[in-house]
């Protein structure tokens, strides 16, 4: 989910380099924000998790052209505040509830919040799982693990039927993918839809889904959000003074003295 479209390792310095190239998808919009390190709102643009996913040479992903293409297929969307979260290489019992990055990620979500005037988030994007193929037992106690996972972050975020959009596995860094993937595709969670990035061509390393690839992802991600939304505007603002109260589901980009409105998905792994 952090990206590593573009990004080739040299065979000879084994040094990890970004290309640099920006399809058009993924060009930076004015209707699409993220949330940066520092937890201020800043014009989203590749590599969105430049800032987060510190210890990796970070590229394209699938966030700026899944914001794109909802923008796109629904023109009265609103505005889209992107939260990347996602650190590459890292199991699920890294993100259980009171770890490092599962408080880390808490922050964000509540942080993204804070001059939002009762929005709300809009969903969850999470892609993730390559690391855990390496290990049996790893891959066997996935299925547990990413389901309390799940419902431990929609209690902590106050959101229970949190929309969540999970990839399944595309590729792994070890033997059993088909375990992890059988897990992913076994969850049965309310309001939780599998985008599966299977078949998707792969860099060299056999394991990063290219440039093109993640484009392609955020389009699909971007359909299957889109469903989510109801078939009829809900849209409901109320106004007075200098306050401004967004709908709880879907907003409007809406502007008061002060205050901006806007949908916040969250990016991880």
């Amino acid at each position: 989910m952090a990206g590593r479209g573009g990004v080739v390792n040299d065979t000879i310095t084994g040094v990890a380099t970004w290309d640099g190239i920006i399809p058009p998808q993924c060009q930076p919009n004015p209707s699409v924000l993220r949330l940066s390190a520092n937890l201020t709102w800043v014009l989203a643009h590749e590599p969105l998790h430049a800032d987060i996913d510190v210890n990796k040479t970070n590229g394209v992903g699938p966030g700026m052209a899944f914001a794109n293409a909802v923008l796109a297929k629904d023109p009265t969307f609103g505005a889209i505040g992107l939260v990347p979260c996602a650190i590459g290489g890292t199991k699920i019992s890294e993100w259980g509830r009171g770890t490092f990055l599962y408080n880390q990620l808490v922050q964000r979500a509540r942080a993204s919040l804070q001059d939002g005037g009762g929005s709300t988030i809009q969903a969850l994007l999470w892609y993730q799982g390559e690391s855990d193929t390496v290990s049996k037992e790893d891959a066997e106690s996935y299925k547990g693990k990413l389901e309390r996972f799940f419902m431990d972050l929609r209690d902590d975020l106050q959101s229970p039927m949190l929309p969540i959009i999970q990839m399944g596995l595309a590729s792994g860094s070890g033997p059993f993918i088909k375990i992890v993937r059988e897990a992913q595709m076994g969850i049965d969670l309310l309001n939780l839809r599998t985008v599966d990035a299977k078949g998707l061509t792969l860099e060299p390393d056999g394991l990063h889904l290219t440039t093109p690839s993640q484009v392609r992802l955020g389009q699909m991600l971007a359909d299957t959000f889109l469903q989510f939304l109801p078939s009829g505007p809900i849209v409901s603002l109320t106004y007075s003074g200098s306050s401004a109260r967004c709908s709880p589901f879907i907003v409007d980009l809406f502007i008061a003295p002060l205050l901006r409105c806007f949908n916040r998905i969250i990016l991880l792994n």
